[in-house]
């Protein structure tokens, strides 16, 4: 366990790549905080904590996770994925709760990472994944148009009941200040983004929305005051009473915590060379960063797929630029508070509309829905279900489904096939004799619980036979129900006369049917056999011992057991 600690702990070969290229490394941190100030300010907004909430996440997540994580590239901070986990819990419990749901989220992260879970998220189907990302995007939209319309946001269980209630409220009473600065913003970055990629239009846009409500006095709602430096560390919002009542929300953040941030790193992976991240590295500094960003007032936390991608593209070498990044926006917060004051939110509205059309990517969405009918079901299902209850339940839901259809899958690939006698083993005559009282089965592919009544029902029709060869040799995957279905079938051909015979059985398969006790009458008896000639060899025995066969008898032993071989029905 002490090893394991260490091996999770940050150590000196962490900053080799920083000693290479610092100067890269800063100017990227610098680009980086650019584009993330706006996003951290509206994000802290939209979770309803405040813009100093999304600050202080920011800095201080983004910070500890550069140090801690298990990506030299990646920048970690609030999210919209995670917004959209926290706003229900906003209203239900207030921001007290919201900070004790994230230090718990950080402790179950650190128990992810100590129990090596990361390994296990590539495992999660591409179908779920892009259909809660899309859905995520539809209700950051859908959170953002009371800001956008400028109208305070109404109490409600679900995004799409407060967002159609600003609606209404808009149309009895329209203003266009904040419809018109929150159009022009995500305009500008839709735009922007397509004619010149490298330049931190989101930035450019807060700022001359922040100059021209200003210039021309519109009056739109402003992010309010923010008080000057970090706040100073506090627990007072710790409840030991409500630990169990919040744990099912803790559960839920760290979920979706480890999730967005181990796509993340494999993403930035994918667009460098040479990199590679630590899953189980990465829970573990995702953890650190969400135990003590609520210590200072801040929201949960975790990578941020957008922030990352800039951070690569600028040049980031190492962790240092991410390490840079929330320094520089903590020297915003220390230098800057007052005119951050000045920010409509309108404005930052318009950011996360333009941020969720490119959360989308409807290329990827296209594929998946021609891939096949599997993926196009599982998608649709996560997306309608993100949007209408929770992005828990649709992750689950759609999991769920996906396996399901897995299963069904390999099911279907599991073949039954009635073998005579393979071509190589015998001669035609030979083939030809056997096939008029015995038939051999063979099994491909995995005999368990999704395959396995099929097979039951299959050999339970057999007729016209005395001796039945099951041959198991190809069979890639035994369970327990696959192993008492195989039983029942034995069971039932051999009330009706037939003998069994069992060849090519794998160790480990051997193992499962003795465990459960499956067909031990026949080991008993002798009739498993390593091989199918072997196996036919005895059958013919069986055969011509009780003069259904004409003519000399077949060499080889005589049968172990004087075997009924009545009539099969």
């Amino acid at each position: 366990m002490v090893r394991r600690l260490a091996d999770l702990l940050p150590g000196r070969s962490d900053w080799a790549a920083a000693r290479h290229s610092p100067g890269r490394d800063l100017v990227a941190g610098l680009i980086v905080a650019v584009v993330a100030l706006p996003l951290a300010l509206a994000f802290g907004v939209s979770s309803g904590l405040g813009a100093q909430a999304g600050l202080v996440t920011a800095i201080v997540a983004g910070a500890l996770a550069a140090v801690f994580g298990g990506s030299n590239l990646q920048v970690s901070g609030p999210t919209g994925a995670m917004t959209v986990v926290l706003v229900p819990i906003v209203h239900t419990y207030g921001s007290g709760g919201v900070l004790m749901v994230g230090l718990m989220a950080g402790l179950v992260l650190l128990a992810l990472a100590a129990l090596r879970v990361g390994r296990f998220a590539q495992f999660l189907p591409m179908s779920v994944i892009e259909g809660f990302t899309a859905g995520i995007a539809v209700v950051i939209a859908l959170q953002q148009v009371p800001a956008a319309l400028g109208v305070a946001a109404a109490d409600g269980e679900k995004v799409w009941q407060v967002a159609a209630s600003a609606v209404a409220r808009f149309a009895a009473h329209p203003t266009w200040a904040a419809p018109v600065t929150a159009l022009l913003v995500a305009a500008l970055m839709l735009a922007g983004a397509r004619l010149r990629p490298g330049v931190p239009f989101s930035l450019i846009g807060v700022a001359a929305a922040t100059l021209g409500v200003q210039v021309f006095s519109l009056d739109v709602t402003r992010i309010g005051t923010l008080p000057a430096g970090l706040p100073a560390p506090s627990l007072g919002f710790f409840d030991p009473g409500m630990v169990g009542t919040l744990l099912p929300s803790a559960l839920a953040v760290a979920a979706l915590a480890a999730l967005e941030s181990l796509l993340c790193a494999t993403v930035a992976d994918a667009m460098s060379v040479g990199e590679r991240h630590d899953p189980d590295r990465e829970l573990f500094g995702q953890g650190i960063a969400n135990l003590a960003a609520p210590v200072l007032g801040g929201v949960p936390a975790t990578a941020a797929i957008a922030r990352t991608a800039v951070n690569v593209r600028a040049g980031a070498r190492s962790r240092l630029a991410a390490l840079t990044h929330a320094a520089v926006l903590a020297a915003i917060v220390l230098a800057a508070g007052p005119l951050v004051a000045r920010i409509p939110l309108a404005a930052l509205a318009g950011v996360l509309l333009a941020t969720t059309v490119r959360m989308v990517e409807v290329g990827s969405l296209r594929a998946l829905v021609r891939a096949t009918r599997g993926d196009a079901v599982v998608l649709a299902l996560t997306f309608a279900v993100t949007v209408a209850f929770d992005l828990i339940t649709a992750v689950t839901v759609g999991l769920g489904l996906a396996v399901v259809l897995a299963l069904r899958a390999v099911a279907r690939t599991s073949r039954l096939e009635q073998v005579p006698l393979d071509a190589g083993d015998h001669s035609a005559e030979e083939r030809r004799l056997l096939s008029e009282h015995i038939v051999a089965y063979r099994f491909d592919g995995p005999l368990f619980f999704a395959a396995a009544h099929r097979f039951l029902l299959e050999l339970s029709e057999v007729a016209d036979v005395r001796v039945v060869i099951l041959r198991m040799s190809r069979i890639t995957t035994l369970d327990a129900t696959g192993a008492h279905i195989l039983g029942d079938a034995i069971t039932r051909m051999e009330r009706r006369g037939i003998t069994v015979l069992i060849s090519g059985i794998k160790p480990g398969h051997s193992q499962v049917l003795a465990a459960l006790g499956i067909a031990d009458h026949l080991h008993r008896d002798g009739l498993v056999f390593p091989d199918t000639p072997t196996a036919i060899t005895h059958a013919r025995i069986l055969l011509h011992h009780h003069g259904l066969l004409p003519g000399p008898a077949p060499r080889g032993d005589r049968p172990t057991v004087e075997a009924d071989l009545g009539p099969s029905g």
